[in-house]
């Protein structure tokens, strides 16, 4: 990567630096997400360990905050995956890629 297209798309298919910046963040997210979520888990685990009223009753929204974190990686994966789509649909648009498209995507005619 040299800071400005990352060209391992193959085909060379180049993004922009700026699209790779929005996918690391992303991707920032999402792991900061998975690591509140193993810390809510941990949590969960030890009130629900422990029996006791209180923990358990807290669990309630331990468990809670657990889905919506869970809802939230859900998106931000689908987002992830739309611009990929996107920023891949736009570098095949190039002149290049289309000529290779065109070639590779021959329909078969029915007999």
């Amino acid at each position: 990567m040299d800071g400005d297209s990352y060209s391992g798309l193959g085909s060379g298919a180049q993004m922009d630096g700026k699209v790779v910046q929005a996918f690391q963040k992303s991707f920032v997210q999402v792991q900061n997400i998975l690591d509140q979520n193993r810390l809510l888990i941990n949590e969960i685990n030890k009130n629900h360990e422990s029996k006791l009223p209180d923990n358990l009753s807290r669990n309630v929204g331990l468990i809670r905050e657990l889905n919506s974190n869970i809802r939230r990686v859900v998106e931000l994966y689908a987002d992830l995956s739309a611009a990929f789509a996107r920023s891949v649909q736009a570098s095949s648009s190039s002149p290049s890629a289309e000529a290779d498209s065109i070639g590779t995507s021959k329909k078969r005619v029915r007999d």
